[in-house]
């Protein structure tokens, strides 16, 4: 298999798409060429200030609330490292494989911009290990984002000093261990280069950009859901009318009723009922595009503000090579991240609690018309899908509980100089728990629903529909006597997460918006 072309990191534009390729595809990453000039344009600054009198924060002063305390110029190397090793105390369980990577990839692009003041070499030693996948162990809490994500990228600074823990091949081992085997000298920091990797929002601009990419799939699968719960419990397409949306004019929900229509064409089911008499389906049916569409429209707007994020210089100081001047700034701020992240997870949350409503009505004999919780023969003997519907709504009650703002929150820290701060990695790591746990309430929906049209044979659903539902019965057989569920829920949820779902339905019916 050859080797994917390598992403170019300049600092400028820097993708979603690439941030995923590169996080969970391990595409490799090299710096553009015009990144060298810049680099040594903005470094050639800082020499200048160290070579003079000039007082300027992170380069010859403390740090924090010690920013007044005047460092000897002797001392200064020392400085650096120290800065690492203090602000190492990170604690918990450590972030995952594709997040450690994103967020490498996120603080080598912020440093090719040019602002910080840096060596190139500090940057290529960054990617070296990005691309020999030997990934810091870094713990997910302690960042309270704002100066950004100090003590997590403190953890990602260390393994290029050789100290700290390294995962090689799935396993930690000593940082220094695994350079020495690498043949990579551990870094020897000079000024200002400690803070510049320790400075800014890559840590929860790199989650967050996980947790979008993946809420972002989720939403063309919750269509896809929500049209197989329509067929297996009889409902209409009535509410999907393009009039009816076009009238509203919420682009989300637009896009969502197309995507409904579109799999819901032509059903022999829907066709089967046509005069029952029912004037209308309940909300959790007839809502959906609307729903569906108010969270398109918020991760929609979460996925511009992190593509921004992406290529933010995030560093304090900033260096403006053009001008000789270093400005002490605020942009290590994770407020714009924690806003949009929280915002993402309430409506992921919504979208993962309307699923649940439908499975709800799925498996209630007395609003599905189909046997009590879905059993294939002998309900009460067998219980069917009567669990799956509790795994669910434990799921949703969670992500409620998650999905109170993290921004919201604020606690003063260095001796009240940073007195408000964002909670932004807070936010992220909550998004991508909610981005998780609605996937495997679409799961059990999606399992539940291919149930419920296979109890409806000989009727045949719409073409869509009829695509989805072999997708899931690809990995998951019918529900014929009671079984364990829960790795038939997980290879689902798989099908669904990883775009396969809608790559199916989409060779039956054209693109989904």
């Amino acid at each position: 298999m050859p080797t994917p072309a390598a992403v170019q990191l300049s600092g400028e534009d820097l993708t979603l798409d690439q941030v995923e390729r590169v996080s969970r595809g391990g595409v490799p990453v090299a710096l553009a060429p015009a990144v060298r000039e810049r680099m040594a344009a903005s470094r050639a600054v800082i020499e200048r200030v160290l070579a003079g009198s000039e007082v300027v924060y992170g380069i010859n002063t403390g740090f924090g609330a010690l920013a007044s305390t005047r460092i000897p110029a002797e001392r200064l190397r020392d400085l650096q490292h120290h800065l690492i090793r203090s602000h190492c105390v990170g604690l918990g369980p450590p972030f995952d494989a594709p997040s450690t990577r994103a967020m490498m990839l996120l603080r080598a692009n912020t440093l090719a911009k040019g602002f910080s003041g840096i060596r190139i070499e500090v940057v290529e030693r960054l990617l070296a290990l990005l691309n020999l996948d030997l990934l810091p162990l870094v713990p997910q809490q302690g960042s309270v984002g704002a100066s950004g994500d100090l003590a997590p990228l403190a953890h990602l600074a260390a393994a290029l000093l050789g100290e700290g823990q390294v995962l090689r091949a799935g396993a930690p081992i000593a940082a220094a261990t695994a350079l020495s085997d690498a043949r990579l000298a551990p870094l020897s920091l000079e000024p200002r280069e400690g803070l510049a990797l320790i400075n800014g929002t890559a840590v929860m601009t790199g989650v967050g950009a996980l947790a979008w990419a993946r809420a972002a799939r989720l939403l063309r699968s919750a269509d896809v859901a929500a049209a197989m719960s329509v067929e297996g419990l009889q409902g209409t397409a009535r509410a999907f009318d393009a009039r009816v949306h076009a009238a509203r004019g919420q682009v989300g929900q637009v896009d969502s009723a197309a995507n409904l229509r579109a799999l819901l064409a032509d059903s022999e089911i829907m066709a089967s009922h046509r005069d029952c008499g029912r004037v209308q389906d309940s909300y959790a049916l007839r809502c959906a595009p609307q729903v569906h569409g108010a969270a398109r429209d918020t991760v929609a707007h979460a996925g511009r503000v992190l593509a921004i994020e992406l290529n933010a210089a995030t560093d304090n100081p900033l260096v403006f090579a053009a001008e000789d001047e270093c400005v002490s700034g605020g942009n290590f701020h994770g407020a714009p991240v924690g806003h949009v992240l929280d915002a993402l997870a309430i409506g992921v949350t919504d979208l993962a609690s309307i699923s649940e409503r439908r499975l709800y009505r799925l498996v209630h004999p007395g609003l599905s018309g189909l046997p009590p919780f879905l059993a294939g023969r002998d309900p009460g003997l067998n219980s069917g899908f009567m669990m799956v519907q509790v795994t669910a709504a434990a799921l949703v009650s969670e992500c409620k509980v998650l999905s109170h703002p993290a921004s919201v929150d604020s606690i003063s820290t260095s001796a009240d100089v940073e007195d408000h701060v964002s909670m932004g990695t807070h936010a992220a790591r909550k998004a991508l728990s909610i981005v998780e746990n609605a996937e495997r309430v679409l799961a059990c929906e999606l399992l539940a629903a291919a149930q419920a049209l296979d109890l409806r044979a000989p009727l045949r659903p719409a073409r869509g529909v009829a695509a989805a539902h072999a997708a899931i019965r690809a990995v998951a057989a019918t529900l014929d006597a009671d079984r364990a569920l829960d790795q038939d829920l997980e290879r689902v949820a798989t099908v669904a997460r990883s775009g396969d779902l809608v790559a199916a339905v989409e060779q039956a019916v054209g693109s989904l918006r």
